[in-house]
């Protein structure tokens, strides 16, 4: 559990909170020591690659709704 504070109207920032620290969960022994960036044409990012050095541990894939808004993150 971390040290960070919750009040009761921020439930839902606290449930995408958890939700992302599994997410970009380290496998064990492995530490991130770098992030690599791609970008869609509009300027959302669309993928953070973390890596151990040059170990590529996991990918981030962002998809986004016409609107522009944040529609699903899956980790692969």
């Amino acid at each position: 559990m971390s040290g960070i504070q919750f009040g009761s109207s921020e439930q839902a920032f606290k449930a995408i909170y958890d939700t992302m620290q599994q997410l970009t969960a380290v496998p064990p022994n492995k530490k991130i020591t770098k992030l690599a960036f791609t970008w869609t044409v509009g300027g959302s990012v669309e993928t953070i690659k973390f890596y151990d050095v040059a170990e590529l541990l996991f990918t981030l894939t962002f998809t986004w709704n016409a609107d522009g808004t944040l529609k699903e993150v899956v980790r692969s």
